[in-house]
């Protein structure tokens, strides 16, 4: 009896979890979509999301770094880099008004690289980091990959567009 409600249990555990799954794929594609239309609100995101990330490894990070344990002088390099991202993006939001996509997969492959240089930093310092700052660039990490992802979705899409619009003049 035990054991056929542990089953049914595991069972409705792995149906939710595959629902949530598909949901979650549902509601992306709308992002993507959404943002296809409006690429210009991609470098808005992107430059906020920049400069929150400035804000926190410069003024959080390092003002309470024994919480976290990655020096300063590199949560200092990490901040300035998020700077130059947001300048970027705000530049590219108020600048640009065509030809979305190369500047789009720009700031997603230096998104990427962000992300690469934290994991190194990540696995340099980890025996200094204290948990709280590994859940912390882990998640930023995390983040700045899902809004990759989005990012090059909506630029093969428009790309896509593109060329599904030549094809038909």
């Amino acid at each position: 009896m035990l054991e056929d409600l542990t089953k049914t249990n595991t069972t409705y555990i792995r149906l939710t979890k595959i629902k949530f799954g598909i949901y979650m794929m549902k509601t992306v594609s709308k992002i993507i979509k959404q943002l296809c239309s409006d690429p210009k609100k991609l470098f808005l995101i992107d430059s906020i999301g920049a400069l929150t990330t400035a804000f926190l490894l410069f003024v959080v990070l390092r003002n309470f770094n024994e919480y976290f344990g990655m020096p300063e002088r590199i949560s200092t390099y990490l901040a300035v880099i998020a700077v130059c991202f947001c300048i970027y993006s705000t530049t590219c939001f108020f600048v640009i008004k065509a030809k979305w996509t190369t500047f789009i997969k720009g700031i997603s492959i230096a998104n990427l690289l962000y992300c690469i240089l934290t994991i190194g930093l990540i696995i340099f310092y980890h025996p200094q980091l204290t948990t709280i700052g590994i859940v912390y660039f882990l998640g930023e990490i995390a983040i700045i990959c899902g809004l990759v992802y989005i990012e090059l979705n909506v630029a093969n899409e428009i790309n896509k567009s593109r060329k599904g619009n030549k094809t038909n003049d």
